[in-house]
Parts: C-alpha cells; sequence; structure tokens
C-alpha cells in the first residue's frame, strides 16, 4: 500500500485517482481519566502518543488496586476539502475493552472487545476545511456481556493501545469495513509440491449513486518480485450493499511455507482498476502450506512431521503494560526463536498484527484465541461470536495460524456453555473451514461436555504445582493413551512459579502453590523432569509451557510478589532468562548451549552436593575449584548431565564446565558460597521491583 506524509495528503488527494492511503494517526490526542461524564471536558487533560495505557504502572504493583473505568481521548482534525469526494476512515487496532468514537459530539461508531480491530467511518460526519474533534470514549471495567469477563488470568490494560491509522479511499474501494479486515481473503486447498489451488475473494462497496464498471487485477510476486501469476476480471459493483468477487489460480511446481525451515511467502496484490487508473490495492501474504493433526502422533506440515515445541504469549512488558512498539514485539520474538520453539499460543486473546506477520516471516505456527476464559456469565455469547468473526477475518491470511481457540477452561452453567462452544465451532467452520478449532479444559481428562465440540481438546495441567507431584505427569499420558487413543490432544498448559529472588538448595516433587514460596530450583526440577516424559509421548501433539515471559495478575499475589505471575521462563522486564530457559534451549535448539543450573543459589549449606550441566554439544567436564569431577549420570535427556559427587569447599567455590564439539570449545563458569553454619539458600530475598513476571494462573 502507498503511504505518504500527512501534510502531502490534501495535496495527493487532489490528483483524479489514487490508490487508497493509509497514514498513522497516533500523534496529537490529550487523555484525561473519569468515572462519569464529567459536565465539561475541558479541564486536565493531558498529551500522549497513541499506543498508551493507562495501567501501565498500577495493574503492575499491587494487588487490586488499579483503575478500571471510563477514559477519554481527543483530537483535533481538519481534512481537506479534496477529501469530501473520498471515504475516510479511522482504525483502532486495539482499544481496551470498550469504545465509542465521537466527531464533533456526533457518535460515529462503538466497539466492545479490546483485542481486535475495528473501524469507523467519519465520510458524513467530518466538516472539510474545518476543523473536528474526534473523541474516544474508552472503558476497561469488567463487563459480562464482554470476553473477559473479570481481570482474574490477566489484566485488561485500559487504552488505545494498538495504533491507530487514518485511511482514505475512493467511493469506489476494496472494503476496509468488514469487521477491520483486509477484505480480500486468500483460500487454499490441495496444496502439494506439484500445484496449489488458491481462491482470492474480494469484497467491494461502492457509495457512487449509480453501478460503475471496474476490473480486479490480482498478481502473486515471488520474494524476489518475480511474478508467479497474474488474472484480471470485469465487474459492475452496484450502489447497492457489499459485493463479492472470486479469482481462482493454479500454481504449478509451488514453493511452499515449510515453518522455520522455509518460511516462503509469495505476495499478493490486489488492485481495483476504473479506466487506466488504480483506485485502491491490497498486499496480503500468501503461505503454501497443508498443515494436518493426526492423532497420537504429532502434526504435520506439507506431509513432514514437525516438532511441536510450544510457548505461550502474553502481550505486555513491565512498566509499559499492553502499550507496546514493534520493536518489542520483535524482541519477544527474538527470545522465543532463541529457545528453538516451533510454534506460539498467542494466549489468551487477539493479539497485535505485528506479531502474526512476523511469525508468518519466522516460519512459527502459531495457536490464535478469544478471551473466552475463566468465567461464564451467560450474557458474553454474542460477544464471544464478533470477538472470533474479527479474530478470524482480521488474520485470515497468515500462514502461521494453524488453530483457532474458541475458549479457554470455561464451564458452568453446562446446557448454557456446551450450545455456545457448538456454536463457535460451527461458526470457526462456516468463516475458515481449512483451519483446526480447539476448546481447553482444566481438567486431566477429555471428559467435560463444552469441551468436546472442538476438533482439538487442549488441557491445562500442572501436575505438582496445584496438585500431586511433578512425575504424575507421566501416569496421566499413559491413562489418556489408554482411554482417548483416537483424540487429538494437545498439552496447552504446563509450567510452575519461579521468583529468581527465592532460591532453595534442595527441592522435592511437590508444588509450592500455597507458600508463596516459589523458588527457581523447584520450577527447573519441574521442567527437568516433565519434559522428559512429554518428548518421551507423541500422543500428545504438541504441548505448551507456561509461560514464556513473566506477566501481571492484578488481583493476585504469586511468590510473595503482589500482581504478579512467575510462571515464566524470563523475567517480566525481559532482563533475566531463568534456568528452564536454557533447558529448553538446550534440548530444543541447534544452536549450543552448555549451561551451569543454579546459579542464582549461590549460597550453599550442604557441603556434599550434586551439580547439573545442560549441554547439546557433548558430554561436559565440570572443574570445582580447578579439580575436575569424574563422576558422571545422564539425566531425564540426551541433553542432561549430573555430577552427584561434589565436595565444596568452606566459602567461596569456582564452578567451571568445559565441552568440545565439532573443533570449537565452549565455557561456562558459576560461584557458590558454602557455609559450614549452614546458612539455607532457600531464605527469600526481598524481591527486587522490577524482577516481576508474567504467568498464568
Amino acid at each position: 500500500m502507498r503511504r505518504f506524509p500527512l501534510i502531502l495528503l490534501s495535496a495527493l488527494l487532489a490528483l483524479p485517482a489514487l490508490a487508497r492511503v493509509e497514514q498513522p494517526f497516533g500523534d496529537g490526542w490529550q487523555f484525561k481519566k473519569a468515572e462519569n461524564l464529567p459536565q465539561t471536558l475541558n479541564d486536565g487533560w493531558q498529551a500522549v502518543t497513541i499506543p498508551h495505557t493507562w495501567n501501565a504502572e498500577d495493574m503492575q504493583r499491587k494487588k487490586n488496586i488499579f483503575y478500571a473505568g471510563e477514559a477519554y481521548y481527543k483530537r483535533t482534525y481538519t481534512p481537506d476539502t479534496t477529501l469530501a469526494d473520498k471515504r475516510v476512515f479511522l482504525r483502532f487496532e486495539g482499544v481496551a475493552a470498550v469504545a465509542e468514537v465521537y466527531v464533533g459530539g456526533t457518535l460515529a461508531g462503538n466497539h466492545k472487545g479490546g483485542y481486535s480491530a475495528f473501524v469507523v467511518e467519519l465520510t458524513q460526519l467530518l466538516k472539510y476545511g474545518q476543523e473536528n474533534e474526534l473523541l474516544v470514549k474508552v472503558n476497561n471495567a469488567s463487563r459480562p456481556d464482554v470476553i473477559p469477563v473479570n481481570h482474574t488470568l490477566f489484566g485488561v490494560y485500559g487504552g488505545i493501545y494498538r495504533p491507530v491509522k487514518l485511511i482514505v479511499t475512493d467511493k469506489l474501494n476494496i472494503t476496509p469495513a468488514d469487521h477491520a479486515s483486509a477484505g480480500v481473503y486468500i483460500s487454499q486447498k490441495e496444496v502439494t509440491r506439484a500445484s496449489a489451488a488458491v481462491s482470492v475473494k474480494v469484497k467491494l462497496e461502492n457509495k457512487y449513486p449509480n453501478a460503475r464498471n471496474a476490473r480486479i487485477v490480482t498478481t502473486i510476486y515471488e520474494t524476489n518480485g518475480k511474478i508467479k501469476a497474474r488474472k484480471e476480471t470485469a465487474v459492475t459493483v452496484l450502489p447497492q450493499g457489499r459485493q463479492t468477487a472470486v479469482q481462482d489460480f493454479l500454481l504449478k511446481k509451488p514453493r511452499l511455507w515449510q515453518g522455520l525451515e522455509d518460511p516462503y511467502l509469495y505476495r499478493v496484490v490486489t488492485q481495483l482498476v476504473a479506466g487506466n487508473e488504480v483506485i485502491d490495492q491490497i498486499t496480503q501474504p500468501l503461505g503454501l502450506r497443508h498443515v494436518e493433526l493426526k492423532a497420537a502422533e504429532g502434526v504435520y506440515l506439507n506431509g513432514k512431521k514437525i516438532p511441536m515445541y510450544g510457548v505461550c504469549r502474553h502481550q505486555e512488558w513491565w512498566e509499559l503494560g499492553s502499550a507496546l512498539t514493534d520493536e518489542q514485539h520483535d524482541a519477544d520474538l527474538a527470545i522465543i526463536k532463541e529457545i528453538g520453539a516451533t510454534t506460539i499460543r498467542l494466549a489468551h486473546y487477539q493479539q497485535a498484527e505485528r506479531i502474526y506477520a512476523k511469525c508468518d516471516s519466522i516460519g512459527l505456527l502459531v495457536w490464535a484465541e478469544i478471551p473466552f476464559v475463566n468465567r461464564v456469565t451467560t450474557q458474553e455469547a454474542g460477544n464471544a461470536k464478533q470477538q472470533l468473526t474479527e479474530l478470524i477475518r482480521q488474520n485470515y491470511n497468515h500462514p502461521s495460524i494453524y488453530i483457532w481457540g474458541m475458549h479457554n477452561e470455561v464451564y458452568t452453567p453446562y446446557a448454557y456453555t456446551v450450545a455456545l462452544t457448538a456454536d463457535l465451532h460451527d461458526l470457526a467452520k462456516t468463516e475458515d473451514p481449512g483451519r483446526y478449532t480447539a476448546s481447553v479444559s482444566g481438567y486431566a481428562k477429555v471428559d467435560q461436555s463444552c469441551n468436546l465440540n472442538a476438533d482439538v481438546q487442549g488441557i491445562n495441567h500442572y501436575f505438582g504445582w496445584y496438585n500431586g507431584v511433578i512425575s504424575d505427569v507421566e501416569t496421566w499420558i499413559q491413562g489418556m493413551e489408554r482411554d482417548f487413543p483416537n483424540h487429538k490432544v494437545i498439552f496447552s498448559e504446563y509450567g510452575a512459579e519461579a521468583n529468581i529472588d527465592q532460591q532453595e538448595e534442595t527441592v522435592g516433587e511437590s508444588g509450592r502453590y500455597f507458600s508463596q514460596f516459589y523458588p527457581e530450583t523447584f520450577a527447573t526440577k519441574f521442567h527437568e523432569i516433565q519434559w522428559g516424559i512429554i518428548a518421551r509421548h507423541p500422543y500428545l501433539i504438541a504441548s505448551y509451557i507456561w509461560n514464556t515471559f513473566d506477566f501481571a495478575t492484578p488481583v493476585n499475589t504469586q511468590g510473595g510478589v503482589e500482581a504478579r505471575n512467575m510462571k515464566g521462563l524470563v523475567t517480566f522486564d525481559r532482563q533475566v532468562k531463568k534456568d528452564p530457559f536454557y533447558w529448553y534451549k538446550a534440548n530444543w535448539s541447534n544452536d549450543p548451549v552448555l549451561y551451569l543450573t543454579q546459579r542464582r543459589a549461590t549460597e550453599r549449606e550442604n557441603r556434599r552436593t550434586s551439580v547439573t550441566v545442560y549441554s547439546n554439544v557433548g558430554a561436559p567436564q565440570l572443574f570445582v575449584n580447578g579439580k575436575e569431577i569424574e563422576t558422571l549420570q545422564a539425566g531425564t535427556t540426551a541433553v542432561h548431565y549430573i555430577f552427584p559427587e561434589v565436595t565444596l569447599d568452606e566459602g567461596e567455590n569456582i564452578l567451571e564446565t568445559k565441552a568440545v564439539h565439532a573443533g570449537k570449545t565452549y565455557t561456562d563458569r558459576i560461584v557458590w558460597n558454602y557455609s559450614s553454619a549452614g546458612k539455607k539458600a532457600g531464605k527469600p530475598r526481598q524481591p527486587e521491583v522490577n524482577r516481576t513476571e508474567h504467568v498464568g494462573l
């Protein structure tokens, strides 16, 4: 799409014909909180730049002390008189959670749902050549008819927290107002290395008084700019309603989108041409792929089984909340790629468009879902269907998405929830018959009626954290293999909290949830055991760690830290990658890893102890105070090495490990302090304020 600076907008639109103009619209806004509509909105405004949230601090620092309610954003806009013959829209990528948009005091549109985009047309309300006041009323208070219906599992950060853009089109256009989608839907079927059938559906609108003749020209480009295919279709667009045109292609010898191995993307450019002028244009990605999920086997991408090394991700950063830049989204994906993940569950809601686009280009498979989570009110059905429609239409063309998530841990009243989840499945299949659907249960069996209406059953369970012991996961999987052999089952969440400011030298297998003492060392053991078991059981066609990053839970206290959940593999501020992060990196990544664990459990009380090393570069050597330790045992996977017989000296002890692989030497080093007086490594230290994390309950 063509983009021009705002100062040039009026002049450019004076040209006789022009493809659409999209302009960032995040500057010049003012903001104020107000619980009730004030008598005047003239006082108390502060200048802000969009993206913005008013909860960046209060949702992250103190339990149950955060502002959830009404707030206002306003700015002025003076459209040139030449725009009077155009159509003018505002597209909001994310406003949490309920929004009303006014132009000069007149309602232009509204939206319910904090995670999907929406478009408001301004054309008829603007005064051209004059200054117009735009006002957006926002409210993030929980309500029973808008999902999520509470702030329990995660906080809904209030604000216009994703980008806003101004869109100007001709009166004859590819509609930007079909649930804020691109207006172009690219379907694919019968995808093989010999050929692929591709269908391009284009939705058109005509606001001229008479029918208009035009042509749709769609060109599919290779990455290098070479044309793969082109088709031209004549259309007559009536001045009533929204109309659809479809173009079919058969691509010979296509290059397939093969995940991380080869995330090849074609570029599909669809133009609306009147006479010899391009009056509208949309560009979308095309990754040709076929995904098949086989019960008790795994996931096959273009006929090739791929490992489903999965993590979950929330969209928030410490002291920034959800108002993130592209660079911050990219930084998260870089960490996820570093660990060696092949798939992401974007929990528990639609995330930024940047994330889906980058996953396309990186090659990560994506589970995308709506925020129907945690509680059922019986008033949310309409909004759940709306948000699922928006999720699918806005993200239809992303090849990275392989599954649509309909709900997470919702149950009673069962009759209502069963009917609603059946409707959501049917809706997803009507909108997009080519992808799978998933529902998620917090119970350990496939026996909840409201979770039997999707293609795939996700199960969230935290063996050894909330109940039982860590290794109970194996008994569970064996029971599932026996009792539900034909079900497609994904282990959609597992994990344990890890406060890096809490350490314990020796840990057992029983969970710490009720203790508020969440040592990192317990989480390390948890993941060592559970991944060792999961990796041996292909019955689970995918698994997802909860969570990549620590995040805010504004109504809870976890691990002695208010408003935090610390199941993340990385701290909230992205500064510390915890020991379990390197466990998975050693198991999943092709990058070399040699890593000594318990590097923050520095104060030791046991003179005789064991030392653990993660190494995917071969068997390591260990030296303690310069002396090599000879005894070495295998752990739960091929990268897990344990030195069981290590004797520490009084005071400082230097531990060094070394491995040689492909002619290169790798090393790691940590320091432990042993005291015969028995100072306990597990004694909690005061958590640093910036060491809080994100994790699901």
